[in-house]
């Protein structure tokens, strides 16, 4: 029943922004953190991002600070990743993921338990 699903992965040019949203049902959100993450053929998943079950507290890879941006939308039960100056690098296919936590801090150390089905996000020129 607990069930994540990203969008709006596709392809774009260098330097380009995307926006992919991460649609969750069958939980209240506001219990769960949500993470994304990435992987690329070949290389391990990266945690990217995340943001806490009270929505107040986000973090963020190296390798996207500065670039990109989570947010929530209670409301919608929605989670988005906006992501600014796209580089070929950032090419992977995104998940997001859920876990029920009460933990506000170390949610890039979150052992994440619902996963989506990943959208593919393609940096080309």
């Amino acid at each position: 029943q607990l069930q994540v699903v990203e969008s709006g992965g596709g392809l774009v040019q260098p330097g380009g922004s995307l926006n992919l949203s991460c649609a969750a049902s069958g939980f209240p959100l506001e219990y769960y953190a949500i993470g994304w993450f990435r992987q690329a053929p070949g290389k391990e998943r990266e945690a990217i991002s995340c943001i806490t079950s009270n929505g107040r507290n986000t973090n963020y890879a190296e390798s996207v600070k500065g670039r990109f941006t989570i947010s929530r939308d209670a409301s919608k039960n929605t989670v988005y990743l906006k992501m600014n100056s796209l580089t070929p690098e950032d090419t992977a296919v995104y998940y997001c993921a859920s876990r029920q936590t009460w933990d506000q801090v170390r949610c890039l150390d979150f052992q994440y338990e619902q996963w989506g089905q990943g959208t593919q996000v393609t940096v080309s020129s």
